[in-house]
């Protein structure tokens, strides 16, 4: 099996390392990592029209976005992979809204559009809202978990059936605690708590969600993808790629009662 490891938060980050040298280590994979050059957390699937290319010791450090990885990949470089891995991402991506905004998740949407599976992969952190990810260590023991729930899913998932019915993968891992981790399916969470606070001429803009997770105070229920990752084990929710919906009786009047 080819797999084909990107991030967004930059090709030397720890949890990219270690998904490679776990994915690596497994019999009759081999892995080629096209990953940002530097941290592109948060750019959702921005895109660049061109991208500067360098050889890294995993495969290719891209001067671009978490897309322009996937596509750079597929598109321009010697890869044919069966499988996208993005990950393993410092912090979590968790929630309906996150999903557009994590370049972690937006690989591996893009790789989806290309039709191949995919998994996006990502390590819950537990810290308040203050917090910056560039001053939080997270040594490579703690994707330990991460990193055998993405060795089993690569494994696996393939011959599973599931991406008959889904297009790519959303997991969230623990850090590691005592005892086993259970890995459930799950579904994205509504709960949405971002905030906004006007200090004269700056906007701070906050999502207080961060708060309520580090205290274990959430409202999300059994099922969904920030309950499971608080509970201490790892979420995979199946999602869908493309954004579209069913046709609505309202909608035809709508549309058939213009004029213009």
């Amino acid at each position: 099996m080819d797999v084909l490891l990107t991030n967004d938060d930059g090709i030397d980050a720890t949890g990219l390392g270690v998904l490679y040298r776990a994915l690596d280590a497994m019999d009759d994979v081999r892995v080629t990592a096209v990953a940002p050059a530097d941290d592109q957390s948060a750019v959702g699937r921005a895109m660049n029209h061109e991208v500067d290319l360098r050889t890294h010791d995993y495969g290719y450090a891209v001067e671009g976005t978490p897309a322009d990885c996937v596509v750079a990949a597929l598109g321009a470089l010697d890869t044919d992979p069966d499988f996208v891995v993005s990950g393993c991402n410092r912090g979590a991506n968790l929630g309906e809204y996150v999903l557009g905004r994590s370049g972690t998740v937006s690989a591996a949407v893009e790789a989806a559009f290309f039709d191949v599976p995919a998994i996006a992969v990502s390590l819950y952190v537990p810290l308040s809202e203050d917090f910056e990810f560039a001053n939080v260590d997270t040594p490579a023991s703690q994707y330990a978990v991460a990193a055998s729930a993405t060795e089993h899913l690569v494994a696996d998932a393939l011959g599973s059936g599931v991406f008959e019915h889904a297009d790519y993968l959303n997991v969230n891992a623990p850090v590691p605690e005592e005892g086993p981790a259970e890995m459930l399916v799950t579904r994205p969470s509504h709960t949405y708590e971002m905030d906004a606070e006007r200090d004269d001429d700056t906007i701070h803009i906050k999502d207080r969600i961060w708060n309520r997770m580090a205290n274990g105070d959430i409202p999300d229920p059994e099922g969904t993808d920030r309950r499971t990752v608080i509970d201490g084990n790892v979420s995979v929710s199946p999602l869908t790629a493309p954004h579209t919906t069913e046709s609505h009786p309202g909608l035809d009047a709508l549309t058939a009662a213009f004029d213009g």
